[in-house]
Parts: C-alpha cells; structure tokens; sequence
C-alpha cells in the first residue's frame, strides 16, 4: 500500500520523527483541544511518543494517521487519515477518520480535503466496507466537515460525559 499521496494543495504521508516540532506546536495549543478534553501537551517528549505509536500502527494495521504538508511551502501543518479503532461506540474495530491541524491553517478547507481524499483512499486502496468517524456534538465544524466528505450522521453516544456525534459512510463498490 501506498504511504503518501497528493491532494491539489496537499501531500499527505506517513508521520516522520522529524515532525515532531510540527505536532508540538499542534497539540501543545489549548483552541486545539477544544473539543479533545481540553488536555494540550506541555512537553515535546508526548509528541514524540505519539508518532513512535502512531509509527506502530503504520506495522500494525497498515495505517494510521499522517502528515499534512501544504505543497506550496513544505510546511507541516497537521495531520488527517485513518487509523484502525476499537471499542468506541459499540464498535469493537472500526476504521476511523480523523484530523487536526494548525490553528493559523483553520477554515482554508484542508480538513475537507484530506476527509475526502481518505474516504476515496480507504475505499479504492484499502477496500474497506465501511469507514466511521466521531466529533463533539458541539464541534459544528468537525461534523460540517465529515458530512461535506460524504459520512451520514448514525446517532449521539457518550464517550466519558461528553456528548458525540457517530457518523459513517459505506462503500459505494460494496
């Protein structure tokens, strides 16, 4: 399987240690974490860890998710993609969409983007049946974004006293 593509604007690969720097300034930023329990990194050595785990996944599951490099500039400007998920939902695995970027690169349609680009790739490339993805019920952006790539909303669950919005999209080839 592939571990990068292009979208018009995007490249989208594996995670690097090299982006450790990147994912700092991402997950160390409170408007972030918003709606992801309000719990932002304060150390480089977190991020770090999480993309040797995220790396993990890439051996594990053949997937997980990855860098977002705006083409024009080579800069990293967060992440998106799928990642294999248990328990969440009813759900014992799932593939998950998902994706967080850097505030200042908010609202320039990047998480659309990637959305759409790994619905096709989970769907083409990965043949999977089905591919779910959750939000804050509050987060009106997020659940925009997902509906905008196509998911249709399932139903509201619970995920440790707050309130989300389950959504999933099936394979049109299936």
């Amino acid at each position: 399987m592939r571990t990068s593509f292009e979208t018009e604007r995007l490249l989208l690969r594996e995670l690097q240690p090299s982006d450790d720097i990147g994912m700092f300034e991402l997950d160390s930023n409170p408007a972030v974490h918003k709606y992801l329990g309000k719990n932002p990194v304060t150390d480089i050595e977190q991020v770090r860890e999480a993309i040797t785990n995220i790396r993990q996944q890439y051996l594990e599951n053949g997937i997980g998710r990855w860098a977002v490099i705006l083409k024009e500039t080579g800069e990293f400007i967060g992440w998106s993609g799928l990642k294999r998920h248990k328990n969440v939902n009813g759900h014992d695995v799932y593939y998950d969409l998902g994706y967080r970027f850097i505030e200042k690169h908010w609202g320039k349609g990047y998480a659309y983007e990637t959305a759409k680009a790994f619905v096709d790739f989970g769907f083409s490339e990965m043949k999977l049946k089905k591919i779910n993805a959750y939000a804050d019920f509050d987060n009106y952006a997020s659940r925009k974004v997902l509906e905008k790539a196509g998911m249709h909303f399932v139903n509201f669950f619970d995920d440790e006293g707050v309130q989300q919005a389950w959504y999933e999209i099936k394979n049109p080839n299936n």
